[in-house]
Parts: structure tokens; sequence; C-alpha cells
């Protein structure tokens, strides 16, 4: 028996939050009395305000089903990135488009009325997020259960603990459904117990394809959950990549900044960076789609920062749902690089790779080795496989049923 086959689309994910150049400005006041402020009214009064940018030129691009880890200084602008995100500021100036209902867990509390008891904030605090009535009651017992406030629920919630706080207030977020979480500082609160429960459930929203972007100084937590991970230094975006390079530049700019190993400086920049990724075909032509089969080359720009005697280079290819088609790296290769110092281009050659129809996404990695460093550029490049498949995945393979 033959089965007709149909071209079958897979679309990479949607972009579910898109920040083009946003930037937010606060003004300080430096007089600290109302008296002060009366007499510098209208007498060099703006002498006594200043602007302080908490971001700065921020651009971001997150797609459906990414867990983000936001991590940096106090002050560094990652809870104000959040704001902007959720929609809770407005920007200075830049653009922000969100994609989906979003659920914000930024300040503990917020969005309850403390006269109100536990029950009557659960109604206002769903509806805030979007829910009618009738799905918040058709809701309500799975809330209380989650939170384990149950006995208190009829409290008013100016009674309640800090801890009682943030769990009823995780528990209303998680259960309304949210297409994007915005989670700050939130899983530091609460006994373990807790804090378990809430690992449980976004590990449970990640499998969903859930969008989860989190706020913690908990850098093995921020491991442990993030696919990719944007640091902030100064209201900027210092590092957007991989969840253990950019813990490792942190640590870096710590340690640069705490005074500690001040005889040898400590250098914020990797020894050597993925500057540039391109697809191309067998001529050297740049590319955006190809058929199945079909040979290609993957070229990469490197440039070193300082001269690395032994090095070592990789790449891995997604396929439109993040999941790893192909990888290969100069180890596997059996292929030692000359030393690099300065830029640097390697061509890669792929022959005739099976993928099947599709977009595809080229990461890109590199690692010193004389001098322990790395770092990676995540979706460097994107193409897209033509062709007609009955089957599904990343591998293509002539089907049929006998």
């Amino acid at each position: 028996m033959q089965q007709r086959s149909g071209s079958i689309d897979a679309s990479p994910r949607p972009e579910v939050v898109v920040l083009n150049a946003v930037s937010k400005r606060f003004t300080v006041r430096k007089d600290t009395s109302l008296k002060e402020r009366v007499v510098t009214l209208g007498r060099a009064g703006r002498q006594h305000r200043q602007d302080f940018w908490a971001l700065s030129d921020v651009s971001l691009k997150i797609r459906a089903g990414s867990t983000i880890g936001l991590i940096g200084h106090n002050g560094s602008g990652k809870s104000t990135l959040l704001k902007v995100i959720g929609g809770i500021i407005q920007p200075s100036s830049g653009d922000v488009r969100q994609r989906g209902r979003i659920a914000a867990l930024i300040e503990l509390g917020a969005g309850f009325h403390p006269d109100l008891s536990g029950r009557e904030n659960v109604y206002l605090n769903a509806s805030v997020l979007g829910l009618s009535r009738e799905e918040t009651r058709e809701r309500f017992d799975d809330i209380v259960e989650f939170s384990g406030v149950g006995d208190f629920i009829d409290t008013q919630v100016k009674f309640y603990s800090s801890g009682m706080f943030v769990r009823l207030a995780f528990a209303i977020a998680v259960h309304t459904d949210p297409d994007i979480l915005l989670v700050d500082e939130v899983l530091a609160v609460g006994d373990e117990q807790f804090q378990r429960k809430c690992l449980d459930k976004i590990q449970e929203f990640q499998k969903q394809g859930r969008t989860i972007i989190i706020v913690s100084h908990a850098l093995d937590q921020i491991e442990e959950l993030c696919d990719r991970v944007v640091l902030m230094h100064r209201g900027r975006v210092a590092y957007d990549g991989l969840a253990e390079t950019a813990v490792e530049r942190f640590r870096e700019l710590l340690t640069g900044e705490s005074g500690v190993g001040k005889a040898r400086p400590v250098e914020t920049r990797h020894a050597a960076e993925i500057e540039r990724v391109e697809v191309l075909d067998v001529r050297g032509k740049s590319v955006g789609e190809m058929r199945q089969g079909d040979s290609f080359r993957i070229l990469l720009t490197v440039r070193s920062t300082r001269p690395l005697e032994t090095w070592a280079l990789g790449f891995s290819i997604d396929n439109a749902m993040g999941q790893l088609a192909l990888a290969s790296n100069t180890d596997l290769l059996g292929i030692r690089l000359p030393p690099l110092d300065g830029v640097r281009t390697v061509e890669i050659f792929v022959d005739a790779a099976q993928l099947n129809v599709g977009s595809y996404y080229v990461n890109a990695n590199v690692n010193g080795i004389s001098e322990p460093s790395a770092h990676a550029l995540m979706q460097g490049a994107e193409f897209t496989v033509r062709g007609e498949s009955a089957s599904l995945g990343s591998v293509a393979a002539l089907v049929r049923i006998e």
C-alpha cells in the first residue's frame, strides 16, 4: 500500500518577545527633604535632579519555548528589563512587542489588597492576569492546594507571612495558563519544599513548550533551568548565550569589581569569540534554502582578544523545536588548529546531510585550551530545507508500507 507524500510545514518557533533598542530613564532627586525641595524649586532645581539610565539600547529576541535567565549585579537593569517585558513599565525609547498571555511574579503581593481575604485576592489577582470569574472558580481549588494556605484562605492577607504571600501569588500565576511566565527572585522565598514545588512546576512548563524568563542571583539554579542566559551590566547586555559561559563571565565581572586579584587584572572578554556564522552552498554562495541531501558549508569567523596557542572549534544544528539535529567539533574530527592571533575564518564542509524538511539554526562555539575560555554564538545562522516528506523529525528517509 502506498501513501501519498505531502509537504510538511515545519516553521520556526515564533518570536514571543522582541525588544528593539530599548532604553529606560529614571530621574533621581538629590535633595533629601521637603524643605530642600521647596528651597530649590525654581532656583537651580535641575541641579538637584539627575538622570539614571537603567536600560541603554537593549535589543533581544525571545522565541516561544525558551527558558531565559537574566543575571547581573544589583542595579544592572535586569529587574527593570523584566518589568519592561511584562508591560509593567514603559520604556523611555525603543520598541517592545509581546505575544501571548503574560503572568508576572515580580514583586511579592503586587496586585494584592491587604484588607481583602486570600479568597478575594485570588479572584482579584486572577482577573488582573486575564482570567474570567468562571475560569478562576474552576481553578480555585487547585490554586489553594498548590499554595498550601488553605487554613488561612479567608484571612486578610495583611496577616500573611512573606512566605504565604509568595506561595499564593505563585499559585495564582501558574494556574492562569500563561504563554510567558516572568519570575523575579520569587524562587528565593519560601521553604525548601515549596521551592522544589516551584521548580517542578517550571520544569513542567518547559516540557509544555511555554516561555519562561527568570531573574535570579542563584547561579546554580540559572544553570540548571535555563537554555539561554542574558548577563546585564550597567544597563546593557554584556553577554547573551550559553548559561555556563554567562555565569563564568558574571563571575569574572564580580572578581574584577571586588578588587580580588588586582595584581593580575581580570579580562572581562574571552580569549576568543565567535563573530559570525554563515551557511554557504558548495560554490561558496550564501544560502538560506536548500534541498534534502544537499551538501553545504558552514563558515565560522573567530576573533581572538589575545594569542591562543591551542584551541578548539565546534558547531551544532538544531531544528525548529530546539532539538539537536547534527553536531561536530575539531576533537571529533581529529583536527588540531594552528595558533590563533586575530581574526580567522574556518570552513566546515557538510556533505549529503539527510535533514528533513523544515527550519534549522546553526550554533557555534570556540574553546581555549592553552588558556581555558569558552564562547558560543547561538542561532548565528538559519536555513530552511525544502522538499516533500511523509515523515517527522530531523532525519529525512524514504518511508513506505507494504
